[in-house]
């Protein structure tokens, strides 16, 4: 299952753009015109995404109100406002302000990183090309062969440390002392062995990886 955002906006043309790059994405979503019924979903929501000029009460009224109540509620105001006052307004409520127009990815590496900060990632399931992840089963499926994939104990600690920090590039420095518990020490190629051997057991072509990533000089990274 993936993150639950709530999203307010009132303008629907917006709003279906939005909502189909976050599917995209595996995010579940509640759509809202306007911040009626708005605290109902309030409890199942890991982020709010919100816009500032809506019908009724405006984000700002509502975003001081839901700020207030929830503490560690990772709050995103996308809006077309772009005055300096409107997005220090904004921000001394909400975590992070985004204008319009924007960029898809920006959005979702925005929302990516406060559901970090905020510890709100959910990798209970999900899907990553052809494997079909359940991270609490330890358990990996090959979608298209239908084959259950095997990894060590390690191997999997090391894959889910990659999956839990998606699209961000890990060091060796960081996965070993993630993994290991115990400092890295230059040129041990121990990382490097068991990198190998989950590209073997997850990439459809070792050679040529897609899912875990060699980042030259820096590191290892997944993309999602």
């Amino acid at each position: 299952m993936g993150n639950h955002i709530l999203y307010v906006e009132d303008d629907k043309e917006i709003a279906d753009l939005v909502l189909h790059d976050l599917h995209d994405k595996g995010y579940e979503c509640t759509w809202l015109r306007s911040g009626q019924q708005l605290e109902d979903h309030l409890p199942d929501t890991d982020l709010l995404l919100l816009d500032i000029m809506l019908p009724g009460l405006d984000g700002f009224t509502l975003g001081k109100r839901i700020r207030g109540q929830y503490s560690s509620l990772p709050i995103l105001c996308l809006t077309a406002r772009t005055a300096i006052e409107d997005k220090l307004t904004g921000l001394g409520f909400a975590d992070d302000y985004l204008t319009k127009p924007f960029h898809p990815e920006e959005l979702l590496l925005r929302i990516d990183i406060l559901l970090k900060r905020y510890d709100k990632v959910r990798l209970d399931t999900l899907t990553l090309r052809h494997l079909s992840i359940d991270l609490n089963a330890n358990h990996i499926v090959n979608t298209e062969t239908g084959r259950e994939i095997i990894l060590t104990e390690k191997q999997f600690k090391i894959f889910r440390y990659l999956l839990k920090n998606a699209n961000h590039i890990l060091t060796k420095e960081q996965i070993y002392s993630n993994v290991w518990q115990e400092p890295y020490i230059e040129g041990d190629k121990t990382l490097t062995v068991h990198i190998r051997y989950l590209r073997q057991k997850l990439e459809k072509d070792p050679q040529n990886p897609e899912i875990i990533e060699t980042i030259r000089g820096l590191g290892y990274r997944v993309r999602r």
